[in-house]
């Protein structure tokens, strides 16, 4: 911590100085008041969250918190950013992603604020490789750069487009990009590898001749979509780097050129400080293996942050638009050179231009209205991002070790090693997501079930037979889809009546909670009238425990002789004869819904 000099100024000065010791007594106070006794020295530890990767946020941050010092910006370890401030008051690069050969669309985000393209080409799963010509077709080249996404497509692809580039007349020297080569990114896609020969073929080529153009690209994207965490997915991309640095100097690039070559792509989610944390030590982390590699100088590492598709939801794709500003905010605070906002119906299929429009001026708005690139990492000087991003930083190298102990990334992803491993993270993450700990607005928590579906074109089917792709809503989605199709056959969705005990403030609160627990599993919930005339077979009793006690056993048995076929009650277990299931803050709500369904003949 510096030390300012004493101007006089003491703030607050006429207070005396409090101590951590005396804050920790004042929570476990708090706490006692709450029903929770806890030592003094255990207060903070009671009020901590867990994330993956073996981390834990606290209440409190303060100066006692150290972390590594993060250098300056543009220089190394980079933390900082890997440019100075003049480099980034005109804001990141605002890149948007195609995946069908459609020019004007292109030609419309170019004319409303794009800086660069992000085209996926493919003969089945984008723009096929003799389309790039139309697709590209009115752009400035020298003003635009495209970055490729091509699969084993690639040596086709990039020769396309560097044809493209000479026949419009752009210098070799001028021409930017990337060419997309990602053999590994493929493999964890696809289960298949291709040749790494043209790869680096193209390298040498781009930096012989094309100076501004990349080869590669490092893509963590699959590690994330298949349920990876921040530490796996950064581990991945340096095991995965490291081997491309690997097959380029064993190619005859120098360690300064090999580097100059590859582009880290990261996914940016709505959880905003572990985002800027993840891209700060990525940068540390990058930093590290070139100065292993003998070049600290070159280890400045061009990040690529794109909005998760794994927290984008099909179910009320609305909130979508709130998920990516607070995702795209992350990137731009954690210093990303590029940011690409998926639209908010990504994955429903090909957005509208209502879409693309929102997807491009979220940038927009945060570069030229909250001006959140006049300060370079602004985040920076934070007693709590700083030391998340040592700690992340530390998980991460730990799994980057693990990786190379087991022979590097090709061999890892070959013998199954990441995908059991990112496996077992999602496992975990899905448990809490089918208790509901981590809520998934619209989905989980507030369902619409009369909402009007949105409904988009089909996109390109994206490669698969490699890692999976997983969605949060995933559970919850297969649960509204039986509901949709029992609607669709039969005119009527399945239905539980929410009998309320007593007066309004003594069942408000749980008659809330059965109402969204319910819906969010397509249940449609009555709470009108008598149970005999909701056409439902199930209840739920919706009261205050005391009455519970009162009334619950008495309650349960007249719906019985009404014809109630299942009782659940809304709140912890208890001794009431009669209730046949618990729906209360944590219960396995996706085992309880699917059950219900089940039980009501809903396929």
């Amino acid at each position: 911590m510096t030390l300012l000099p004493d101007d006089g100024l003491d703030l607050a000065a006429e207070f005396p100085h409090p101590t951590h010791e005396q804050w920790q007594h004042l929570v476990a106070g708090v706490l006692r008041k709450s029903g929770r006794e806890v030592p003094d020295d255990e207060a903070e530890d009671a009020l901590s969250t867990a994330l993956e990767d073996g981390l834990r946020v606290r209440p409190l941050y303060t100066a006692r918190d150290a972390a590594p010092d993060p250098g300056l910006p543009g220089l190394a370890p980079f933390v900082r950013g890997g440019r100075a401030q003049a480099a980034r008051i005109g804001g990141w690069d605002v890149r948007q992603r195609h995946t069908v050969a459609e020019g004007a669309s292109v030609m419309t985000d170019l004319e409303n604020g794009v800086t660069s393209l992000w085209l996926v080409v493919g003969e089945s799963a984008g723009i096929p490789v003799t389309a790039l010509d139309g697709a590209l077709d009115g752009v400035y080249l020298d003003l635009a750069p495209v970055v490729l996404e091509a699969g084993d497509a690639f040596e086709p692809a990039a020769r396309a487009l560097l044809r493209l580039h000479e026949e419009r007349g752009v210098p070799a020297d001028t021409v930017r990009g990337n060419l997309g080569g990602d053999p590994l990114g493929h493999e964890a896609r696809t289960g298949r590898s291709y040749e790494t020969a043209p790869v680096t073929e193209l390298a040498r080529l781009c930096a012989e001749r094309h100076p501004g153009m990349r080869a590669l690209t490092v893509d963590a994207l699959p590690y994330h979509e298949a349920g990876g965490s921040a530490a796996q997915e950064l581990g991945c991309s340096l095991a995965t780097g490291l081997a491309y640095l690997r097959e380029l100097t064993a190619a005859g690039l120098d360690m300064a050129q090999s580097l100059a070559q590859l582009e880290f792509r990261y996914a940016a989610t709505a959880d905003q400080f572990l985002t800027i944390a993840k891209l700060r030590a990525a940068r540390r982390l990058w930093a590290r293996v070139a100065e292993v590699c003998g070049a600290p100088r070159e280890g400045a590492q061009l990040q690529h942050a794109v909005t998760s598709p794994v927290m984008m939801t099909r179910r009320d794709p609305w909130v979508n638009m709130l998920r990516t500003t607070v995702a795209a905010l992350a990137a731009g605070t954690g210093g990303a050179d590029a940011v690409t906002v998926l639209p908010f119906d990504h994955a429903l299929g090909l957005p509208d231009a209502f879409a693309r429009r929102i997807a491009r001026n979220t940038s927009t708005i945060l570069i030229e209205e909250s001006h959140l690139t006049r300060v370079i990492d602004p985040a920076g000087g934070s007693w709590y991002v700083e030391r998340l991003t040592d700690e992340l930083a530390h998980a991460a190298w730990t799994f980057f070790q693990d990786i190379e102990r087991a022979g590097g990334q090709a061999a890892a992803l070959r013998s199954g090693t990441v995908g059991e491993r990112l496996a077992d993270t999602w496992a975990v993450r899905s448990a809490k997501l089918a208790k509901r700990r981590e809520p998934v607005t619209g989905v989980s928590e507030f369902p619409h079930l009369a909402e009007k579906p949105v409904v988009r074109e089909p996109a390109p089917e994206p490669p698969s037979g490699g890692l999976p792709r997983v969605r949060r809503d995933e559970a919850f989605e297969a649960l509204r889809a039986r509901s949709d199709a029992h609607l669709a056959a039969t005119g009527a969705r399945p239905r539980v009546h929410l009998t309320a005990l007593g007066p309004a403030a003594a069942h408000t609160a749980r008659l809330t909670f059965a109402a969204n627990l319910f819906q969010a599993g397509g249940i449609e919930t009555v709470t009108e009238g008598d149970f005999g005339e909701s056409g439902a077979r199930e209840v739920c009793l919706c009261s205050s425990d005391t009455l519970y006690g009162e009334q619950a056993e008495s309650t349960a048995a007249a719906l019985r002789e009404a014809g109630a076929e299942h009782v659940f009650l809304a709140g912890r277990p208890g001794p009431y004869p009669g209730v046949d299931t618990y729906v209360f803050a944590g219960c396995d709500a996706v085992a309880v819904l699917s059950a219900t369904l089940d039980r009501m003949g809903v396929s």
